[in-house]
């Protein structure tokens, strides 16, 4: 059995890490409040624009913007990773890079080649390590990201996709369900599935849409399209952001508790120990009374 000190040491050392778990916590907290607040008024700005892009996009059938045309052979695909930058924050990281292994798993058997954007530290070190082809990478977004720092990463994407060069693009995120819950998921970004754009117009009653242009539908339909997917994006991003200090408080209370139960059976160790010092010194001293 350890000795009185060593035990000492090991409670006034665990006492110390459950402080700073519990300040952690605390911190997680509140940040997890705004993070929340940030990503809900985000939502009526993309809301807003799927409505202008449905009306403007069935306003004009004629025209097919790219971003709508699903190609009938799938040479190459692009991920959009979104992960965090740092870590203590139980396996969210580690869930969607776990999906995300294996959808390329799956592409990569199909003979279909996979490239990436890596929005994340922790995205960017593990594609990285598994030899992964990144075109691109964002980090240290901060608690507060910036709408500025996404559009560079998410661009290239894009202009590869225009291009031809690649044929779908999705994207990986943990989508924010409650504080206890947060869902890795990957879904397709381009093409644009014809059903979110739709989704308002069969709420539409018998409104009329009419536009004035300025300079021309095509250009402004061009335009509203990359807002659209750079809304997406960032939605993304605030729910991978909202999710991760949830994630973080849930491991920090986690770690605090644990703490506090390793403290309690060290403290039972420690109390063991110093009855049997005691006990033995007594027993010294009457067997030494004894003897004389």
């Amino acid at each position: 059995m350890a000795g009185s000190k060593e035990i000492r040491v090991k409670i006034k050392s665990v006492q110390n890490t459950r402080k700073i778990t519990k300040a952690m916590e605390m911190v997680a907290a509140s940040k997890m409040r705004k993070a929340q607040e940030r990503m809900r008024a985000t939502r009526p700005y993309g809301e807003k624009i799927r409505q202008v892009t449905a009306h403007l996009a069935n306003a004009h059938p004629e025209y097919q913007h790219s971003y709508l045309v699903h190609r009938e052979s799938v040479k190459s695909v692009g991920f959009i990773l979104v992960t965090s930058d740092k870590g203590l924050c139980g396996g969210l990281n580690t869930n969607v890079l776990r999906q995300l292994t294996h959808a390329m798993s799956q592409w990569d058997k199909q003979g279909v080649k996979v490239e990436l954007v890596t929005i994340g530290n922790k995205g960017l070190g593990f594609i990285q390590r598994m030899g992964g082809k990144i075109i691109a990478q964002v980090t240290q977004l901060g608690d507060t990201p910036h709408l500025e720092k996404l559009i560079g990463p998410v661009k290239v994407m894009l202009d590869r996709y225009a291009n031809g060069d690649i044929d779908a693009v999705f994207i990986a995120y943990n989508r924010f369900v409650n504080t206890m819950k947060q869902e890795p998921t990957i879904e397709p970004l381009l093409p644009l599935a014809k059903g979110q754009l739709e989704e308002h117009e069969k709420q539409k009653t018998n409104n009329a849409w009419d536009y004035i242009y300025e300079p021309d539908p095509k250009a402004v339909i061009d335009e509203l399209m990359v807002r659209y997917v750079e809304a997406l994006v960032y939605q993304a991003v605030t729910e991978n952001i909202a999710s991760e200090q949830s994630a973080r408080m849930v491991a920090m209370k986690a770690a605090s508790d644990n703490a506090g139960n390793v403290i309690g059976e060290l403290q039972l160790i420690y109390n063991k120990s110093r009855q049997a010092a005691i006990t033995k010194e007594l027993s010294e001293i009457v067997g030494g009374a004894a003897a004389v």
